[in-house]
């Protein structure tokens, strides 16, 4: 059973010859345009959309403090290359 999401409607300007090929790609699969969007928006989303939102996630942690510094963090790893740290 699929889950049921609640949508917004968007108004964007697409370039003649990507909405071509979503077109061409929706007639194929006997899907809408609209859902060919939203899976390439998914699959964005999942990569350098991935990437971007976790950079946001990481400055906030900074901001907040949630941080090691790395001159600390080398410390440690030479103590316990060294053997003086289980």
């Amino acid at each position: 059973m699929s889950k049921v999401t609640s949508s917004e409607s968007v108004t964007l300007r697409i370039p003649g010859d990507v909405l071509s090929r979503i077109q061409t790609i929706a007639d194929a699969t006997d899907r809408s345009r609209s859902y060919i969007i939203v899976r390439a928006l998914r699959a964005y989303l999942l990569s350098e959309g991935s990437d971007v939102l976790e950079a946001i996630e990481g400055r906030q942690q900074i901001a907040a403090g949630e941080h090691e510094d790395l001159d600390d963090v080398i410390a440690d790893m030479d103590r316990i290359i060294a053997g003086k740290v289980a």
